[in-house]
């Protein structure tokens, strides 16, 4: 974001589940949650983000998703990832939200396993932070 030479803070705590603000040019400011996956996750999970807190949508609130094995992220508002995520029913996490952005599947030509993207998140694959920047 800072390389896209966006006005970003760092809150001293992350008690609210925010990792950064962003104020936009026209003055608005844009509460940001940073999710990554490194690139050592067992094979299969790339891209999965699980006991995610987050029980009802919030104003301005934007999910950036980073896939470090995949070199992908994915930017999300708020109500896109309470559609798109499933909710917990049972077990130590529940009511808590997860995400898994990727598939897996044997490539035809070298017969190896490897993760995609699964085609219903490929509209929230992003390569910069104009989203954001721009609140659509």
């Amino acid at each position: 974001m800072l390389k896209e030479e966006l006005d970003v803070y760092l809150p001293l705590v992350d008690d609210d589940a925010v990792d950064a603000l962003v104020r936009r040019p026209n003055g608005t400011t844009a509460l940001v949650q940073i999710k990554a996956r490194s690139r050592d996750v067992i094979p299969g999970d790339a891209a999965r983000f699980s006991a995610i807190d987050h029980p009802a949508e919030r104003a301005d609130y934007w999910f950036i998703f980073y896939s470090e094995r995949m070199d992908v992220m994915w930017i999300m508002t708020s109500g896109e990832f309470i559609e798109m995520s499933n909710r917990n029913r049972k077990g130590k996490n529940v009511g808590k939200r997860s995400i898994w952005f990727n598939g897996r599947r044997r490539d035809k030509t070298t017969g190896r396993r490897g993760e995609y993207v699964k085609p219903q998140f490929k509209k929230y694959v992003a390569t910069d932070f104009r989203r954001i920047e721009n609140g659509i």
